[in-house]
């Protein structure tokens, strides 16, 4: 029983030293292991920094030796300058001994000429002293000439003198006269037939067509049908239409066509381009008819200005105040005596150009004299002025030159004339309006009455508009609604038609008739 136990003992014992034994054997074994890996790491280790000292030093030598390369460039750049320097130094030093050389020989040579003017200023003294004792000689021989001369003549001097002078003046006096009164009969002969000459010659090469102006305005339409539409229901849109743009619409059984007729010819273009509006869009009721002619008026006043423009560049004229390009583009739809107030303005002009280059003139401005010259027969608004001195006021008002101004004013010898401008400018006006079938006095009579009758009733207060429709027999007057009642309107149609009675020529009658509205607008939105 004993024994057993002693042997398990024994060999767990034995189990144990043997286990320590190889756990022993193990650890040492691990230990060395470990100890030549790190010997092995150290080893690598110490390499990689050997390689990066070698490395680190390759990097430095390499910089010192750039940084040594850079100064031997910079002692070699430096000294290139100070040799560069030194050879300029030199170069100088040589130009100051070629300059101080020149210098000296310079000073010798003024010497050289001062030593020369010297002796000709001693040669020069001499010869003037010997000139004037000569000059003596020659007074002394004259005075005993003289005398010799006189005890001959029985004159003295001063009186031979005075006759000599009185003979010469005499005879030099009947040959000018003579020569003048050659010069002035030439001048006779000569100056109506150079005048004649000059104005066939201006007028031969100015041709313009004879103007023809209307006072009605043919409106074509694609189809009969469109005139009742035009007329509308119970009239109300060609009323309408009248009112709006200022002139009479005739429409009658002439087949495809429609009649505006107005003296102004503004007011006509007004309505015709306001119908071949609303024909093209299709919508025709008052309100459409306001709002299309409210914006043809300003077409028409763009295309004044374009007018304008186009005829001062035609005609070469340049520097306009804008002011009077819109005046000029407004004689497009003017006519004076029946006759186009711009082709009037531009023939001038030409005529002036002309006439003013046969005579030696500044012809540029005798051109922009004689486009300028009618422009007081547009004016905006009432003057009272002939239209000869208010064209001058305004040129003056916008800068023209004074001779340009002069001109105008005096072109119907309204204006003292103080330039060569003046005469041309009045010729020309007269040699334009004198042309056969230029003008009509007939119709600038008829168109002046129509004016003075919406003259007359813009007159009165509360009156906003004014029209002459129908060849001036009869006349449309409209208030403001607000300033006029009812009751006043037959006051001032009264009063109207007997200040034409009274103040005006005319034949048959004038109807007046004063319209009063009121309207309300709103919109829906």
């Amino acid at each position: 029983m004993t024994t057993p136990i002693i042997l398990c003992i024994i060999a767990i014992v034995a189990g144990l030293a043997v286990g320590y034994l190889i756990i022993h054997f193990a650890a040492k074994s691990k230990a060395e292991g470990i100890i030549k890996e790190a010997e092995q790491e150290a080893k690598v280790l110490k390499e990689e920094k050997l390689l990066e000292a070698k490395e680190t030093l390759l990097n430095m030598k390499a910089e010192h030796e750039k940084d040594v390369q850079r100064r031997t460039q910079d002692l070699v750049t430096n000294e290139n300058k100070l040799k560069q320097r030194n050879d300029e130094a030199l170069r100088r030093l040589d130009e100051i001994n070629h300059q101080k050389q020149a210098v000296e020989k310079e000073q010798k040579q003024l010497e050289t000429r001062e030593n020369d003017l010297q002796r000709a200023q001693l040669d020069l003294e001499n010869d003037r002293q010997a000139l004037e004792k000569r000059e003596l000689e020659l007074a002394d021989l004259d005075a005993q000439a003289r005398q010799k001369l006189e005890e001959i003549s029985g004159l003295s001097a001063e009186e031979a003198k005075n006759q000599l002078i009185e003979n010469i003046k005499a005879e030099a006096q009947t040959q000018a006269q003579a020569y003048v009164n050659e010069i002035t009969d030439d001048a006779r002969l000569n100056a109506a037939k150079e005048a004649k000459r000059i104005i066939i010659q201006s007028i031969q090469r100015v041709a313009t067509e004879t103007a023809v102006e209307n006072s009605v305005t043919v409106f074509h339409i694609d189809n009969d049908e469109m005139k009742g539409r035009i007329i509308g229901r119970e009239g109300r849109n060609i009323r309408a239409l009248e009112a709006a743009a200022g002139v009479e619409i005739v429409v009658d059984d002439t087949p495809e066509s429609i009649v505006i007729s107005g003296f102004d010819p503004v007011r006509r273009e007004i309505a015709r381009l306001a119908l071949h509006q609303l024909i093209a869009d299709g919508r025709i009721h008052p309100a459409r008819i306001e709002e299309v002619v409210a914006k043809v008026k300003k077409q028409v006043e763009e295309e004044v200005l374009e007018t304008g423009k186009r005829t001062a560049i035609d005609l070469g004229i340049h520097g306009l105040h804008p002011e009077l390009i819109r005046i000029v583009g407004k004689m497009k739809y003017r006519s004076s005596y029946g006759q186009n107030l711009l082709q009037h303005a531009r023939e001038t002009a030409n005529l002036c150009s002309v006439m003013a280059a046969e005579l030696g003139l500044n012809a540029k401005k005798a051109k922009r004299a004689g486009l300028l010259h009618d422009i007081g027969k547009v004016p905006d608004e009432e003057e009272e002025l002939p239209h000869a001195l208010y064209g001058a006021k305004l040129a003056e008002k916008y800068k023209e030159k004074p001779e340009i101004v002069n001109a105008i004013g005096a072109h119907h010898e309204e204006m003292e004339m103080t330039s060569l401008l003046a005469p041309i400018v009045l010729a020309c006006d007269a040699i334009s309006g004198a042309r056969p079938g230029a003008r009509r006095e007939i119709a600038e009579a008829y168109i002046k009455r129509l004016h003075d009758l919406e003259a007359i009733a813009s007159s009165y207060e509360g009156v906003t508009k004014t029209f002459a429709i129908q060849a001036g027999r009869e006349l449309r007057v409209i208030v403001a609604a607000d300033k006029v009642t009812d009751e006043q309107i037959e006051e001032i149609s009264n009063a109207i038609a007997l200040r034409i009675q009274n103040e005006m020529t005319y034949p048959g009658q004038v109807k007046i008739t004063v319209i009063r509205e009121t309207r309300a607008v709103s919109y829906a939105k």
